[in-house]
């Protein structure tokens, strides 16, 4: 029985000394699955340096070669002193709203959109939210892709829009 009592004591320390070898394997394996992780993932491009785009109302700013033949567009810089991160642009609708030209359903494919009404007022609707007034001062965020269109708007609405990227696509559905 005495050998007995003297080898558990070694058998315990031999057992300790497994375990920890197990543990510090197993810590080195995981160091070494994240360091691959690391030198594994492809590595973002990295982007332009972003410059100071400064912009000062102007009338002659507002031109019609916009996504709208009912909008004027005043560009802010923003697109190219990003190099296309971001676009930013003020938008006045022309008035008297025609509902068949402009009440069409449509989405961007875009990452962000952000609308801030700067003056005047403009009814909307949007898939999951319905119809909407929205009145200077107002503003609103439109998720990537959501369904969305214009249903009226006053004679002399202007909005702020902030979109990423600068370039994106706009798809017409039916209605």
């Amino acid at each position: 029985m005495a050998r007995q009592k003297a080898s558990r004591p070694e058998t315990k320390t031999a057992a300790k000394k497994r375990s920890g070898a197990k543990a510090a394997a197993r810590s080195s394996a995981r160091k070494a699955v994240k360091a691959k992780a690391r030198t594994a993932a492809p590595k973002k491009p990295a982007r332009p340096r972003q410059r100071i785009a400064i912009s000062h109302h102007r009338e002659e700013d507002f031109k019609a070669d916009g996504l709208r033949a009912y909008a004027k567009y005043r560009d802010l810089g923003i697109a190219d002193a990003t190099h296309g991160l971001a676009q930013a642009h003020v938008i006045r609708l022309q008035g008297p709203c025609d509902p068949a030209e402009v009440s069409k359903l449509h989405f961007h494919d875009v990452e962000f959109q952000m609308v801030y009404v700067l003056k005047g007022w403009v009814k909307t609707y949007m898939d999951g939210q319905g119809e909407t007034l929205m009145k200077q001062g107002s503003a609103w965020t439109q998720p990537p892709k959501i369904k969305h269109m214009i249903l009226d708007y006053s004679d002399d609405v202007e909005l702020l829009e902030v979109i990423l990227p600068a370039e994106f696509k706009t798809v017409e559905l039916k209605a």
